[in-house]
């Protein structure tokens, strides 16, 4: 019977000792997808298999794609609509910071004619639109626009590293997988109006070209705020809440239990008698 007690007691004093989770907090930790965004990383990078594939995640490396997408096209539009969607899906609930600032940084570069503001060289706007038109970066929140970059057309022949950056609104700041998986839309036209004068032997005009570098040369920087890693955000509560207890007064329920059979086990000892 003693021992019966001495047991009821221990149990008492385990279920009462406070669980310990760094141990699993390491090991899921050990076990996360390095595409997916952390504490210690929130740029998104863009990638391509080269052909007609599009992808981004947030590891900055990626053996399925390549490091320059190009296209060219000798006399004609090269008309460039690319949509980086994150894949695998985002798998995390994000609150950007309200005012913070999300960075996005491209290289580019192009050959031909671009310019669609004005009538010189082949590309036309007033008489053909279709033809060309400038950089656009766009920036889409599931299928919501939040954000477009235009950029301003540079010298034919020549790389140019696009910086931009936007601030969070107030009521734009949750993303997640299911509503508002992160995409990145690069568009672009581009005309060649080369052509050879065969058989006079001279040839005229340049040829139409476009290239993106990828993975680091592609990448937007977002402002996570902290709080969004804490588990009760995880699980769908609000941004920095205090967790609640699993089941209040749950330990006390069975330490009173346990001492209560320890209690019963000792009134039914035999008393030995003097």
């Amino acid at each position: 019977m003693r021992g019966k007690a001495i047991f009821a007691v221990m149990v008492t004093l385990f279920m009462m000792t406070p669980v310990q989770a760094g141990e699993v907090s390491a090991f899921q930790s050990q076990q996360e997808d390095p595409r997916q965004p952390s504490a210690n990383n929130t740029t998104l990078y863009i990638y391509s298999d080269g052909m007609s594939n599009y992808w981004s995640h947030f590891s900055n490396n990626d053996t399925d794609s390549v490091e320059v997408y190009s296209e060219d096209k000798e006399n004609g539009v090269i008309d460039i609509k690319q949509r980086y969607l994150m894949s695998p899906t985002l798998d995390k609930r994000l609150s950007m910071e309200v005012g913070g600032e999300v960075r996005g940084n491209f290289n580019i570069y192009y050959e031909g004619d671009s310019d669609s503001t004005d009538n010189d060289g082949p590309c036309q706007p007033s008489q053909t639109p279709n033809d060309c038109d400038w950089l656009n970066i766009t920036i889409f929140k599931g299928q919501t626009k939040v954000f477009q970059h235009t950029e301003n057309p540079w010298p034919s022949g020549q790389s140019k590293n696009i910086q931009f950056s936007y601030f969070i609104e107030a009521g734009n700041e949750t993303w997640d997988g299911r509503d508002a998986n992160p995409l990145v839309e690069v568009t672009m036209k581009v005309k060649g109006d080369y052509q050879e004068t065969f058989p006079f032997g001279s040839n005229g005009g340049t040829p139409g070209v476009f290239e993106i570098e990828l993975g680091e040369e592609g990448s937007l920087l977002f402002p996570v705020d902290p709080a969004s890693w804490e588990e009760t955000f995880q699980e769908g509560g609000e941004l920095g809440a205090t967790p609640a207890e699993d089941t209040p007064g749950f330990t006390l329920v069975v330490a009173s239990a346990a001492i209560a059979m320890a209690a019963f086990i000792n009134q039914r000892r035999p008393e030995v008698e003097e």
